[in-house]
């Protein structure tokens, strides 16, 4: 794992200063096996509090409860882990750093830990300094679709979904489907390999296999349920050292 990438193995856990798991497995998570010192994340209900009004990610305040509700702190790093096929840590990572987190996705998942239990440190008790939100204070941010069509031009639109939904003959629960002018297909499940998310260089290699470039302003979007939904693994943003949003 390198200083910039979002992604640690379970092996690197020992190497954080202070740190806390964050189990983001949410209604699937099976309570015989939850992770010792682990903080279940309420996925669901943040999905849903990220979608109204008036608990957007314009509501500083009520994200900044939440976040203080994992036992997180100035100091600590968010370890988030779900099944293994990112699909919820994604998102809670995304959320985590939007609002200045330090933040990190556990490759493999909750397997990983237990294949690993032996050698995963005890996670670090809270430190005194409160976390403090703010508002998109990390390195992947959210632009809106009204910007977004100003900015066609320039943006590298990077679609994860599957290639029916791409290709619009599944709609999901949304009333149009299809894909975006110029974006560009890498579904989600290729990113993984055999549990794991692909190295950096491989990442690299598929995302310039597909038409995008280092240095791209990257936009990334799933099935346009909720902005927070970053679908694809935040590795892609160190594999490409993009600038990068999701809508």
């Amino acid at each position: 794992m390198s200083q910039s990438d979002p992604v640690i193995d379970a092996e690197h856990l020992a190497k954080l200063s202070q740190h806390v798991l964050l189990d983001a497995r949410g209604a699937y998570t099976d309570r015989n096996d939850l992770v010792y010192g682990a903080v279940v994340v309420p996925v669901e209900e943040w999905i849903d509090a990220a979608r109204r009004d008036a608990t957007s990610f314009e509501n500083v305040e009520y994200w900044g409860q939440e976040i203080a509700k994992l036992s997180l702190s100035s100091q600590t790093t968010a370890v988030v882990f779900d099944d293994g096929h990112m699909t919820e840590s994604a998102p809670v990572w995304f959320i985590l750093q939007f609002f200045g987190a330090k933040a990190l996705v556990l490759n493999g998942g909750a397997a990983s830990l237990a294949t690993k239990r032996a050698s995963i440190p005890v996670p670090t008790p809270a430190s005194p300094m409160p976390f403090q939100a703010s508002y998109n204070a990390g390195p992947v941010g959210l632009v809106d679709r009204h910007t977004l069509k100003d900015d066609l031009h320039t943006a590298a639109i990077f679609d994860a979904r599957t290639q029916a939904e791409f290709r619009g003959d599944d709609l999901k629960s949304n009333a149009r489907g299809g894909h975006l002018p110029g974006a560009k297909l890498l579904p989600h499940s290729d990113l993984l390999k055999s549990g794991n998310l692909r190295a950096p260089s491989d990442l690299r290699e598929m995302l310039s296999a597909i038409g995008f470039q280092t240095g791209d302003y990257l936009v990334t979007h799933c099935d346009g349920a909720a902005a927070p939904l970053l679908q694809p693994s935040p590795r892609f943003v160190q594999a490409m050292s993009t600038s990068t949003s999701t809508i």
